[in-house]
């Protein structure tokens, strides 16, 4: 069978779609691993770039913690977690997190110091306060590149979450792992054709987002 006939048969098969294994349960299980791995990582990245951002300062910094964390084996993380911390949610967000931070803090950090400098010193000659500078006068025109590094770091983390199946926990991994051990080749497929799809609505959400979020202005101005 070729990969299409293996799609076919997975997807036709009625008992992937109910029950406990069914896909509405693992891509459930797989968002909710995805969301708060993003979650964590935009809480951390998003004020340290921002900030670092907004003074112009630790850009050399960010770099070297981004340019470590990217060479950090994300399988390799998860195993030395799970020795360390036991089987569970935490060593699994753990690596997912790590991964997902250099993109999501160093794009903000970039889209900040990219902001055309004529209001910014504008707004500091009329006297505003820093944080009203940053939030009101950088950020929007920053918005559309922090955007692009947390769509960046939601596509990594999405499809990297299948490795919370080697911990006995779910999501879509669960298919590849499982269909490996079986050798049941139609749920590898299957398992990595729902991961595919799941990045491709995540650009998507990213896309309609930036459409709801980002100014006009700033749209055609970039």
């Amino acid at each position: 069978m070729n990969v299409l006939n293996f799609i076919q048969a997975f997807f036709s098969d009625g008992s992937h779609w109910h029950g406990y294994d069914g896909i509405p349960t693992r891509v459930a299980e797989h968002i909710q691993y995805s969301l708060q791995a993003l979650a964590i990582a935009a809480a951390i990245g998003l004020p340290i770039g921002l900030v670092t951002g907004h003074y112009g300062r630790g850009g050399n910094t960010l770099a070297l913690v981004a340019t470590g964390s990217r060479s950090l084996p994300t399988f390799g993380l998860l195993v030395l977690m799970v020795t360390w911390l036991g089987f569970g949610l935490t060593p699994v967000m753990i690596p997912l997190v790590v991964l997902a931070i250099p993109p999501v803090l160093v794009t903000t950090y970039e889209a900040v110091r990219s902001v055309d400098p004529s209001p910014v010193d504008a707004a500091r000659g009329m006297g505003m306060h820093e944080s009203r500078i940053l939030f009101q006068v950088e950020l929007p025109g920053a918005l559309p590149l922090i955007l692009g590094g947390l769509r960046s770091a939601a596509i990594q983390i999405v499809s990297t979450a299948t490795i919370a199946a080697y911990v006995g926990l779910g999501g879509l991994g669960r298919y590849i792992i499982d269909g490996l051990y079986q050798r049941n080749y139609e749920k590898v497929v299957g398992g990595a054709t729902l991961v595919a799809l799941m990045a491709l609505v995540t650009i998507g959400v990213f896309w309609a987002i930036s459409r709801i979020t980002v100014s006009p202005g700033v749209r055609r101005s970039g």
